[in-house]
C-alpha cells in the first residue's frame, strides 16, 4: 500500500508538469494546427531562467527574500521571460510561414528547436545546473510536509502539484470566461470566418504562443526545483509533453490536463512496479496506441472534412 501511496503521488508530480507542457501544444495547435516542436525547449530555458535568477537573489544557500517571495519571482520571472521568447519565435518563426505549406512550419520549429537547445549549451555549456533546493529556508521544502501512512509528502511536491493545478485552472477560466478566450475558441473553429467577424487573428495567436510559453516556464522551474536542468533535458520534456497533448486530444485544454496526469502516472507506475528501464517505453507504446486507435484522443473531436 504505501508502495502505491509513494508512486500514486510521484506520477501526479510528474503528471502535473507534463500538463503544463502538453496546455502549451494544446493552445498553439488548436488555433494554428501547427506542433511548435520548440515548446520543449522553451521549457528548458524557463528552466534556466528560474536559475539564473535565483543566483542573482543570493542562491539556495544565502538567498535576499524569503522562501514563498523567493519561489513566486523565480517562477514568475521564468514565466514572462518565456512568454517574451514565445512571441519571438511566432513574430519570427512562423508568422512569415502562415500561408506556407504545412511542411515549412513543422521544420521551421524543428530548426528553432535546435537553436536553442545548441545556443544554452554554447551559452551555459553541458553540464547539470541544480536549484539546490535541499537548501532553501534550511530544507524545509524537504524537511515539512505530512504522513500519509508510512509515506511522507514533502512540501516541495505539495508545491509543484498546487502551483500546477492553480496555473491550470486559471488558464480554464481564462479560455472560458473572458472574450480573449471565446476569440481564441472561434479562431480554432474557423481562422478566416473569425477575422470576417472583426477578430484580430494576429493578436489572439500571439496571446496562444504568450500563453503556452508562459506555462512552460512555469513547468521548467517547477521541475527544476527537484531535479537537475540541463540543455538537452527540453527534448525528452516536449515528446512527452506532446505525447500528453495526443492522449487528452491535443487542441483540447481539459484534455492537455488529463493527458498529463494519465501519462504521469503510467510512467510512475511503470518506473515502480516494472522497471526504470520500461518507463519511456511504455509512454511511447501509448502515443502509437493513440495515434492508431484514437487520433482525436480522449476529449479530442475528428477533424471534419469539407466537401
Amino acid at each position: 500500500m504505501d508502495t502505491f501511496v509513494q508512486l500514486t503521488l510521484n506520477g501526479l508530480t510528474l503528471g502535473s508538469v507534463y500538463a503544463l507542457i502538453a496546455l502549451g501544444y494544446s493552445l498553439v495547435y488548436g488555433i494554428l494546427k501547427l506542433l511548435n516542436f520548440a515548446h520543449g525547449d522553451v521549457f528548458m530555458v524557463g528552466s534556466f531562467i528560474g536559475f539564473g535568477v535565483l543566483q542573482l537573489l543570493g542562491g539556495a544557500t544565502d538567498p535576499v527574500l524569503p522562501l514563498w517571495p523567493l519561489l513566486i519571482v523565480i517562477t514568475v520571472s521564468a514565466m514572462a521571460g518565456c512568454a517574451v521568447l514565445g512571441v519571438v519565435i511566432e513574430r519570427f518563426a512562423y508568422r512569415p510561414l502562415r500561408d506556407a505549406p504545412r511542411i515549412a512550419p513543422l521544420i521551421s520549429a524543428l530548426g528553432v528547436s535546435f537553436f536553442l537547445a545548441y545556443s544554452m549549451q554554447v551559452l551555459f555549456g553541458a553540464e547539470q545546473r541544480d536549484y539546490d533546493a535541499f537548501s532553501l529556508d534550511n530544507g524545509k521544502l524537504f524537511l515539512s510536509g505530512f504522513d500519509i501512512g508510512n509515506v511522507r509528502v514533502p512540501l516541495l511536491r505539495i508545491v509543484i502539484i498546487v502551483a500546477a493545478f492553480l496555473l491550470m485552472i486559471v488558464l480554464w477560466l481564462l479560455v472560458t470566461r473572458t472574450r480573449t478566450g471565446k476569440a481564441m475558441k472561434a479562431t480554432s473553429y474557423d481562422r478566416e470566418a473569425a477575422a470576417m467577424m472583426g477578430i484580430d487573428i494576429d493578436r489572439v495567436i500571439v496571446v496562444a504562443f504568450v500563453l503556452g510559453s508562459a506555462l512552460a516556464g512555469a513547468a521548467g522551474v517547477l521541475f527544476a526545483l527537484r531535479a537537475p536542468t540541463f540543455p538537452a533535458i527540453g527534448f525528452l520534456a516536449g515528446l512527452k509533453g506532446f505525447t500528453a497533448a495526443v492522449i487528452g486530444g491535443i487542441g483540447s485544454v481539459p484534455g492537455a490536463m488529463a493527458g498529463g496526469l494519465i501519462l504521469g502516472f503510467a510512467e510512475a507506475y511503470t518506473q515502480g512496479y516494472i522497471s526504470t528501464k520500461w518507463s519511456d517505453l511504455l509512454v511511447f507504446v501509448i502515443l502509437i496506441g493513440f495515434m492508431i486507435f484514437r487520433p482525436q484522443g480522449l476529449f479530442g473531436r475528428p477533424d471534419i472534412k469539407k466537401v
